[in-house]
């Protein structure tokens, strides 16, 4: 599917723009694969798949409008309203031309029917000379007789960043699953008294100042094992699939940590141009959708606490949980 054009001019940022696609699906769709090509300038951008509207129907779907390129404050577009609306789908790697999110075979995400496709996007042209952006995206379904296992996705987000200038630094989240896991198995919503999911693929956010990120599994004893890991700058793909798939029993909290050397000589804090980010994305085969982190307006870097001659920030993570079976 083809989506656009934009044409970025010289040196210019574009964020405030949403991209919307129909799918015209009259049945479920489980796709195992997503592919986008975007070419240069296309800094980043997140999937969401939320209802659609059908007025033969009466339904009016999520953020209604036409297909097309929106500006997203024009239907309150709010990626996590679209997350807890329909799903999480695809997160492009910071500055990547082309990437592509495979899971194993028999791994898919549903899509229900009735679905559209809804996108942030950020350009960003850093050069002298207009660019003329026609990206695709390529859903690769699988029959539904052949899903042996339906993903959901996990976010958390650190908004807590103040990495100071001329030095390295990390920033980590340490986020307890478990109070809400108690919730869920005290209402009978899961079997297993802790969390026995599995993790399929992962993939990091941030922007030129980042240098890697680790994502580990946390048992109560406080061992870690790592999940992910990589140092991938940005324009390299920074998503991968997790092989052998990561098993969460034994374990009750997930933390993750990015990684910085800031060269410059202001404090870099979170958000877009010439700001930072520190976002983890990743699929299991949880039924429900995780998400959270340090995700306050006013969220503080606070103190760092020297580790191997690192700057380390830890922040709070708040953990939340929604229904990814509806």
């Amino acid at each position: 599917m083809t989506f656009g054009p934009f044409d970025v001019a010289p040196n210019q940022e574009i964020s405030d723009q949403c991209v919307q696609i129909t799918l015209h699906n009259d049945t479920a769709l489980f796709i195992n694969q997503v592919e986008l090509t975007t070419g240069p300038g296309f800094h980043h951008s997140n999937w969401f798949f939320v209802p659609a509207e059908d007025p033969a129907k009466g339904v009016v779907g999520a953020f209604p409008g036409p297909d097309g390129q929106f500006t997203c404050a024009d239907r309150s577009f709010d990626q996590a309203i679209a997350a807890f609306k329909g799903g999480v789908l695809f997160a492009q790697s910071t500055q990547s031309s082309h990437d592509l999110q495979a899971f194993p075979t028999g791994a898919a995400i549903k899509i229900p029917a009735g679905s559209k496709l809804v996108t942030t996007i950020h350009l960003l042209n850093a050069t002298d000379k207009t660019l003329h952006l026609t990206p695709t995206i390529t859903l690769t379904p699988i029959a539904e007789s052949a899903v042996v296992t339906r993903l959901s996705g996990v976010s958390f987000e650190d908004h807590a960043l103040g990495i100071p200038p001329s030095s390295k630094s990390r920033f980590q989240l340490d986020c307890d699953l478990m109070p809400a896991w108690q919730n869920l198995y005290d209402f009978g919503n899961v079997a297993s008294p802790v969390p026995d999911f599995k993790i399929y693929y992962a993939l990091a956010h941030y922007h030129s100042l980042g240098t890697g990120m680790t994502i580990e599994g946390l048992r109560a004893d406080n061992t870690a094992t790592t999940i992910f890991t990589t140092a991938n700058r940005a324009g390299d793909g920074l998503g991968s699939t997790i092989d052998p798939l990561f098993d969460m029993s034994g374990y009750s909290r997930i933390r993750f940590s990015c990684d910085y050397t800031n060269s410059t000589s202001a404090t870099v804090g979170w958000g877009i141009g010439s700001n930072e980010m520190c976002v983890l994305l990743a699929f299991s085969d949880s039924p429900y959708f995780w998400a959270g982190g340090a995700i306050d307006e006013n969220a503080q870097a606070g103190t760092p606490v020297d580790v191997d001659g690192v700057p380390t920030y830890t922040h709070p993570c708040k953990v939340y949980t929604v229904d990814a079976t509806r």
